[in-house]
């Protein structure tokens, strides 16, 4: 594989946990929590599933609307773990699922010969595919969170993956 297809498997492998894997596993851990479960927390040193959809939705817009894409930083990060309820888990979801869209739309015209760019985020000099790579991995650690949570709170598996017969894998959701 030569550097300009590994870089444009790179962005479409991007793409596609940000935009299908990662929201679809968000969605099945908020249809099996209770709406009271969003904004629970277990101490005060923690965050609640509705505070790490809002630090998601932030941390994608501000890392790859606003530095790879050039957009205006609106962000006000300490809202996000500060907020302690009032918004409803669709509310929630669907702002996560615009924030992506917008991230998406700016990822699906980035060309290969841009992830060298440097660019500036949060007071720091990154390359693009550093700001795409941090922002995939920063997202899975936190759906990995808001799993636990659901898990945690429901007491049942979210059914995300099963093992067929054969020793293969399958996803609980179509992608």
């Amino acid at each position: 594989m030569n550097n300009q297809a590994l870089a444009e498997a790179f962005i479409e492998q991007s793409r596609r946990l940000l935009r299908d894997d990662y929201l679809h596993k968000i969605r099945r851990c908020l249809d099996a929590m209770e709406e009271r479960d969003l904004w629970w927390r277990p101490n005060a040193a923690s965050n609640s599933a509705g505070n790490l959809l809002l630090h998601l939705s932030g941390n994608v817009t501000q890392w790859i609307v606003h530095g790879v894409g050039r957009a205006p930083d609106t962000r006000r990060r300490q809202e996000e773990f500060t907020e302690r309820g009032g918004r409803g888990a669709e509310d929630l979801y669907l702002a996560l699922c615009a924030a992506v869209s917008k991230a998406d739309a700016v990822l699906e015209q980035l060309q290969a010969d841009e992830l060298g760019r440097r660019c500036r985020i949060q007071g720091l000099d990154v390359s693009v595919q550093q700001a795409v790579y941090h922002v995939v991995e920063h997202f899975s650690g936190h759906v990995g969170q808001l799993i636990y949570i659901a898990k945690l709170r429901t007491g049942r598996d979210l059914g995300l993956y099963g093992i067929r017969a054969d020793g293969t894998v399958r996803r609980g959701w179509v992608v």
